[in-house]
């Protein structure tokens, strides 16, 4: 499929078909290196045994907040969070290619991939958590702002560049 050279945002609608795919991907690209650091950051904030937490935080959404409790089966927590977290990587990751996946720059898409993480920090940390799922507000803020910004949000942002770029490079 040719893409057009220009820039346009939302893509067009002859577009959609490929944002949605590389919505999909690069929300599960962005969230499994997102998660990667959440629970790398947990392990050496907290130790060893810490580094499911942030699974067992998100699997709490599902289960309940029992599943915060350390006799709750680790192995259902981490798929719990695993299948949430993936889920909502998914969506979001829809949301950014089709709103903003007509750029044409790898500066412009990586700087709202960034800011686009920066706004999903502030949303969910600061608008749904108090109200719906208390239990992350005892997540530091500080991992909070680098994971959601650089290591979801921009890697979502380059990928949806390079996925754009490896389709307009044989284009006329």
């Amino acid at each position: 499929m040719a893409l057009p050279a220009y820039s346009h945002v939302p893509v067009a609608r002859s577009e959609v078909p490929w944002a949605l795919g590389v919505g999909v991907i690069g929300g599960l690209v962005a969230g499994v290196v997102f998660a990667a650091f959440e629970m790398m950051a947990s392990a050496a904030m907290m130790g060893m045994d810490a580094f499911f937490m942030p699974l067992r935080m998100i699997g709490a959404i599902l289960l309940g907040r029992g599943a915060l409790d350390p006799s709750y089966s680790i192995w259902a927590a981490a798929t719990a969070g695993m299948l949430v977290h993936m889920l909502l990587a998914m969506v979001y990751g829809i949301v950014f290619a089709v709103v903003l996946g007509g750029l044409r720059s790898a500066a412009s898409d990586i700087m709202l991939g960034g800011t686009y993480g920066f706004a999903l920090w502030i949303v969910n940390f600061y608008l749904i958590a108090p109200r719906a799922f208390p239990w992350f507000l005892d997540a530091s803020p500080v991992v909070q702002f680098i994971g959601h910004t650089f290591f979801f949000g921009v890697v979502l942002g380059w990928f949806v560049w390079r996925s754009r770029e490896r389709i307009t490079i044989g284009s006329p």
